[in-house]
């Protein structure tokens, strides 16, 4: 019998924290639930490609820029491992997709992301700005202002591939920006429900999506991104 208090948001919010490892409960509540199944075969398989992206060759010359911009740094070997895995899945985006995957709403897939991850908006995680220029880079943007303060940052699975969620503070309230390889979002997207608003578009190696939960505050963000972000891919 699964705890009375244990469901499937208690039971997705410790398998994103740490996927090998759950407790009793989270694995009571996993035998009985078939969505959150689904949902553990998704991230478990997340994290295999993370594994198998870190044996696909780098292109030639970025090892030595990941090298050289993280030297003369104080930089902990488990951010450095992080950001550099990231990188090689990013480039490597085409091969570790979701076969078969068909169509989808990318604005509502990013409002669902946020409420399977709360804990985004009141965690500090992989918060440096220097970080996120040079994610934002190997994506295929090149920043030209600082868009707000980054409280968080996750590698966290996509539709088509591993991509990154972003937590900022701005000056019109907290916003989620999410960075999704891909090639299936050709067109923006906007989507309100739960008391959330996204917008998604087009960007570099995929799309990017915009989430808040005042609509104000997503559509100020999607300013300064049209103002301060330049996509070279």
């Amino acid at each position: 019998m699964n705890a009375p208090d244990f469901n499937c948001l208690a039971f997705r919010r410790e398998k994103l924290a740490d996927p090998s490892r759950l407790s009793v409960a989270a694995r009571a509540h996993l035998a009985d639930c078939p969505l959150c199944q689904t949902f553990a075969r998704r991230i478990d398989q997340n994290e295999q490609r993370i594994i198998r992206a870190l044996d696909v060759p780098v292109p030639e010359g970025l090892n030595d820029r990941l090298t050289l911009t993280l030297r003369g740094r104080r930089t902990q070997p488990w951010r450095a491992w992080a950001l550099a895995a990231t990188v090689v899945a990013s480039f490597g985006a085409g091969m570790f997709t979701f076969r078969g995957h068909g169509e989808y709403d990318p604005a509502r897939f990013a409002i669902e992301h946020v409420m399977h991850e709360p804990e985004s908006f009141s965690t500090a995680r992989l918060a440096s700005p220097d970080e996120f220029r040079e994610v934002m880079a190997h994506f295929g943007a090149e920043l030209t202002g600082q868009l707000g303060h980054i409280r968080y940052m996750k590698l966290c699975p996509g539709p088509e591939g591993t991509g990154w969620h972003v937590v900022l503070e701005t000056d019109h309230g907290l916003v989620s920006l999410f960075l999704i390889p891909g090639d299936k979002v050709k067109l923006p997207a906007e989507k309100s429900m739960k008391g959330y608003t996204a917008m998604a578009m087009p960007g570099g190696l995929g799309y990017y999506a915009i989430v808040g939960n005042d609509e104000a505050a997503v559509a100020a963000f999607a300013q300064e991104m049209h103002q301060k972000v330049r996509w070279r891919i």
